[in-house]
């Protein structure tokens, strides 16, 4: 098969990888409960606090243990048997989600207890997510990773679009809790699929260095490549600056367009929708020019973001928001598969942390709490509209810096 006719079956991975298959239906139906309690959380801790800024504070302290655990969790994982780490990682958070559906179910929840349950699921990430990305190559090979990847993009988004959906009918008719009890039952569909996933058997690496040594290595190899250098920084930037709009939509749903937890669940799939729909775009047609896409789709996010902030009418909201989805998404998956396609097999662990850290763990620890603190001071238009400012500026010196990266 061609690669042009195969890059026209955005699903082609899907039907020819059965490994993949398994770990995406079940990794899609557990990401739907997972945005059911990501939504049900930010409600939670409004209604418990009723502060933007708390709002803030619970996003950014679950990443906490990703800022602090991943570069180590990156050398764990070059060194084991990644499908097992996953494993284990995902029962832990089956059993993360019972605990929080009991407190909130039984009244015991507080934002202490919220802040604490938060910090345990972070830590549980931290190993997790580089895990997971690193098992990707493992299950599709190199050729088709760029598809794999913006599949497994297509799967986030599409859980994106269902999960908000589900949660509102589900807070309106049967309470908060019941959304964490949703996604405690889940996880079940991750771990089963993870269970009939058939590789071959783990060869031990030789840990010839400390860990302190691996981080140091995994270091000096990115600062050593440029390409990757670049890419790092560029997505370093743009995840402070530009992710922490998510975590502050509960409060643009309220304060700026007047919406209660429906509408903000209709904000929430209108970026999953777009999302998706740029995911496909992406698996479905290889571009020239991968690294010139990322540049003119950053600078676009980033335009997008200020236009947002602007913003005082749902109907209007929704449309910007299906834009914002797919630019971001098409952004992020274009990153992550050209350092993929990059990093020798032996650094891909430690890469993927990396890439965790500056994608989940800085953006929620620094960017969300830097988010909240400005939109409590001068509100929630001015936190978004004036980072999205500092991005434009910095994706046009940045790409000139790096032309490596647009070459790619």
């Amino acid at each position: 098969m061609s690669p042009h006719r195969r890059s026209l079956n955005p699903f082609r991975v899907l039907l020819t990888h059965a490994n993949f298959r398994r770990f995406w239906v079940g990794q899609t139906l557990s990401l739907i409960g997972t945005w059911m309690q990501s939504m049900a959380l930010g409600w939670l801790a409004l209604e418990l606090s009723d502060s933007a800024f708390i709002v803030g504070l619970v996003a950014s302290i679950g990443s906490l243990p990703i800022l602090l655990f991943s570069l180590y969790a990156g050398v764990v994982v070059d060194r084991s048997d990644k499908l097992r780490l996953v494993t284990i990682a995902q029962t832990l958070l089956l059993l993360e989600a019972v605990l929080l559906w009991y407190l909130t179910w039984s009244g015991h929840i507080n934002i202490p207890t919220l802040l604490v349950l938060a910090l345990v699921g972070g830590a549980i990430a931290s190993v997790e997510i580089p895990a997971r990305q690193s098992l990707m190559i493992d299950l599709v090979g190199r050729d088709d990773l760029r598809d794999a990847i913006a599949l497994n993009s297509s799967g986030f988004n599409l859980a994106r679009i269902f999960g908000p959906a589900i949660a509102a009918a589900i807070i309106a008719k049967f309470g908060l809790a019941w959304c964490f009890g949703v996604n405690a039952l889940s996880y079940l569909t991750v771990l089963i699929g993870l269970s009939r996933i058939s590789l071959p058997p783990y060869t031990p690496v030789p840990a010839l260095l400390s860990p302190l040594e691996g981080i140091r290595e995994g270091l000096a190899y990115v600062l050593g490549d440029r390409r990757v250098r670049g890419l790092v920084e560029v997505v370093t930037v743009f995840s402070i600056l530009g992710i922490p709009y998510l975590s502050l939509m509960p409060v643009m749903a309220r304060e700026m367009l007047g919406l209660g937890a429906g509408g903000f669940g209709v904000m929430l799939s209108a970026v999953g929708i777009g999302g998706l729909a740029g995911a496909l775009g992406l698996a479905a047609f290889a571009p020239r020019s991968r690294g010139r896409l990322l540049k003119y789709t950053s600078i676009l996010y980033a335009a997008l973001l200020v236009a947002l902030s602007f913003i005082r009418v749902p109907g209007l909201a929704y449309v910007l928001l299906l834009a914002v989805g797919c630019v971001m998404i098409v952004n992020n998956a274009l990153a992550n598969t050209l350092m993929q396609s990059i990093v020798p097999d032996a650094f891909r662990g430690r890469l993927m942390a990396i890439y965790s850290l500056i994608v989940i763990g800085l953006p929620q620890v620094i960017g969300a709490f830097g988010a909240g603190a400005v939109a409590r001071v001068f509100g929630v238009d001015a936190a978004i509209g004036g980072a999205a400012v500092l991005m434009l500026l910095y994706g046009w010196w940045a790409f000139r810096r790096y032309p490596e990266v647009t070459e790619l």
